[in-house]
């Protein structure tokens, strides 16, 4: 007599209950990388707006030394001594006190008190941004827009 052999069902491949799990803690992990990276490009950008506020700010007091101007000059005036433009958003503002200059950038979308930027800026505490021009600067918090470095 020949005895059957028997098959040890040992696994030829993955369960379905496997795979399901396995794309589920993929999809969990791939979830966090996006809120992460959002974050950081977030705090990218808030870098990129203060290194042009502290640009357009060393381009006025280039250009106040050479000029010795009482009035702020145009953005087209500091670009001269700048590197780079400073783009869209970007422009000098004299607030309600004579003598005063200060570089600002204004984004209504972008900076809102609920989004990302508007926080990462707030987070930089050593930048010396401005959010408010009244008869003292108050320091940024996010929602105020625009957001402004003092000059001279």
């Amino acid at each position: 007599m020949k005895m059957a052999k028997i098959r040890n069902k040992s696994m030829c491949g993955f369960t379905l209950v496997e795979l399901l799990i396995v794309i589920i803690i993929i999809g969990v992990l791939a979830g966090a990388m996006l809120l992460l990276l959002g974050s950081g490009t977030d705090k990218a950008e808030a870098t990129k707006i203060v290194s042009n506020l502290r640009s357009m700010k060393s381009g006025a007091m280039m250009y106040y030394a050479d000029n010795g101007a009482a009035t702020p000059p145009v953005l087209a005036d500091i670009e001269k001594y700048m590197d780079s433009k400073a783009g869209a958003g970007y422009d000098v503002d004299t607030g309600t006190f004579p003598g005063r200059w200060y570089a600002s950038y204004k984004n209504d979308t972008e900076l809102g008190a609920t989004h990302g930027l508007a926080k990462a800026l707030a987070s930089i505490n050593d930048a010396g941004l401005i959010g408010t021009i009244a008869s003292e600067d108050v320091a940024y918090v996010p929602g105020d827009n625009p957001v402004y470095m003092r000059i001279r």
